[in-house]
């Protein structure tokens, strides 16, 4: 019963996490295509900001939570199982959601440059950029569920 609500807190956080991951880019889209509206990019970057901020948060719960069902077993052998031993797929998944945290990173540091004053890259190259973290938990969602190796 412990291992499914430990499953279940990570799942959640994971879910809320990656709402960030998918949303932040799009809010990138949007500052490239305000032009010169001060209001406009004032209102996107500090949805910017409060939604990286959500996002770090999430990802450290979702993060604790993974790495119980993880590493649980070693501190707490009868309540968690070893659900990895032997296994590689859980290697394969944790490159695909480094990718995915570096990605996130990259969004949160683009929201800051633009606060700055920097350049954003064009709204074409963004939207196309937005499509990546679909692919890489896709890749995510699969390993977990078909444990291929």
């Amino acid at each position: 019963m412990v291992y499914l609500w430990v499953k279940s807190f990570h799942v959640l956080f994971v879910i809320a996490w990656m709402a960030t991951v998918f949303y932040l880019p799009r809010i990138l889209v949007n500052l490239a295509e305000a032009g010169d509206e001060p209001a406009v990019k004032a209102r996107l970057l500090l949805m910017g900001r409060r939604l990286y901020k959500f996002g770090h948060n999430m990802f450290g719960l979702a993060f604790l939570f993974g790495l119980m069902l993880w590493q649980g077993w070693r501190l707490f052998p009868s309540r968690l199982p070893d659900v990895t031993a032997g296994m590689h797929w859980i290697d394969a998944k944790l490159t695909l959601v480094a990718l995915l945290l570096a990605y996130f990173v990259w969004a949160g540091r683009m929201i800051k440059r633009c606060g700055n004053g920097g350049a954003l890259p064009s709204a074409r190259a963004l939207r196309w950029l937005n499509e990546l973290p679909v692919l890489l938990l896709l890749g995510v969602i699969f390993l977990v569920l078909a444990r291929p190796f």
